[in-house]
């Protein structure tokens, strides 16, 4: 099939099992034709074991799973079920794809697929926020972050859930080709080339649904005075209870510190205001119960990884007139005779 330049062959690896939006995101980026932005651009090609479902839908790969050894760069979609194992030869296939030198890259639970090929030992890695806990008891040799929308680690890297998956094929493409023709091409999709921040802030922080718990009474009461400067003691009083006896309460029932929990409340009331009010950062932090707008905008940006005024660019509801803002690698190239 001839030679694609520096960066080689981009293969999608693919059996049962995969979420088919990932997939997608991947092939926009990697398949379009976009020789008109650089040339050579990449070659996609995907392999599978044979025809398989992703979704609803039906997929015939290009290549079988023994071609991902070729390939310069691997990308494995969003896994459906991170509760059941992958098949091993999907495993094997991208252990020895990353053996023989490829780049490797899973988008969103695809992370669970490189975790059994034991690519994630020792590295730092993340995936959608809601499956982090699993991957980290899974992979306990892993540093697994929750906050950030992908890790690259050089020759592996993880993306966070769903449109994080577009972050790190654009990241791919900056890597190998410089920011301009990344610009480029997340122009030509209608999506920033770069978003500040992680997923944290997209993270929702609700109280325990759960109301069979001796702090169901308290968390109500907070809520309604978040805007006051609520102490240890007086949570303790109004739950008649000692401060200590009050921590390990709320340590069994939210997994964290009462003033940890209190702070997380005042953050996640500070983003509904951004989001559907005007009212300027002072008058937030002053309905928070942050005092400052220095005050909020610190403990803001130290949780979201963005500053208030961002997150309010990025989150503002139309229903308060806000605005919508519009939007190393050889060539291995043994695909041409390839066989599933």
């Amino acid at each position: 099939m001839g030679t694609v330049g520096t960066v080689g062959t981009v293969a999608l690896a693919v059996t049962d099992g995969m979420l088919h939006f990932e997939l997608s995101v991947a092939h926009e980026v990697f398949g379009a034709d976009l020789s008109g932005v650089v040339d050579p651009w990449y070659r996609l090609v995907v392999c599978g074991p044979g025809a398989v479902r992703v979704g609803r839908f039906r997929l015939e790969p290009d290549c079988g799973l023994d071609r991902l050894p070729y390939a310069g760069t691997v990308i494995v979609p969003g896994w459906a079920d991170v509760d059941v194992e992958p098949p091993a030869e999907l495993v094997d296939a991208v252990r020895a794809a990353h053996e023989a030198g490829a780049r490797v890259a899973s988008l969103c639970t695809g992370a669970f697929v490189l975790a059994a090929a034991g690519l994630l030992d020792g590295r730092r890695a993340t995936t959608h926020w809601a499956h982090t806990g699993a991957l980290a008891a899974r992979c306990p040799g892993t540093e697994v972050d929750p906050d950030v929308l992908y890790v690259d680690n050089g020759s592996v890297l993880t993306s966070a859930g769903k449109a994080a998956a577009m972050d790190l094929c654009l990241h791919l493409v900056r890597r190998d080709h410089g920011s301009a023709v990344a610009n480029t091409v997340a122009r030509r999709l209608v999506v920033p080339p770069h978003r500040a921040g992680g997923q944290a802030q997209f993270v929702t922080a609700p109280v325990p649904d759960r109301d069979d718990h001796a702090l169901a009474g308290l968390f109500p009461w907070v809520l309604e005075r978040l805007d006051r400067p609520l102490t240890v003691e007086d949570l303790a009083r109004r739950a008649s209870m000692s401060s200590r006896h009050l921590g390990r309460r709320f340590r069994a029932v939210t997994g964290t510190t009462p003033l940890q929990w209190l702070l997380t409340q005042r953050i996640r009331r500070a983003q509904e205001l951004l989001e559907t009010t005007g009212d300027s950062v002072d008058a937030i932090a002053a309905a928070t119960g942050m005092g400052t707008a220095t005050t909020l905008r610190r403990h803001f940006n130290r949780a979201l990884g963005v500053p208030p005024d961002t997150y309010r660019r990025t989150f503002r509801s139309s229903r308060s007139g806000g605005e919508h803002d519009s939007g190393e690698h050889g060539s291995r190239e043994h695909f041409g005779s390839a066989s599933r």
